[in-house]
């Protein structure tokens, strides 16, 4: 069986946690921020995890992380 070879396009986008969770980082922080608050830009700093139903697709992808 031939090694898989990972998404390189996904890889950049997301990362393992040590327990082989995927985390993202949150979207909508790049341009227009002057309408958004404060509040909102603060919360946009922290990442996230993927959520279940994506987690099989991305592994898939990502098959040695």
């Amino acid at each position: 069986m031939p090694k898989l070879k990972t998404k390189k396009a996904i890889r950049k986008r997301f990362r393992f946690t040590k327990k082989g969770k995927i985390k993202r980082s949150g979207s909508g922080k790049r341009h227009i921020l002057t309408k958004k608050s404060g509040k909102r830009k603060r919360k946009l700093r922290k990442g996230a995890l993927v959520s279940k139903g994506e987690l099989k697709k991305l592994k898939k992808l990502m098959p040695y992380g």
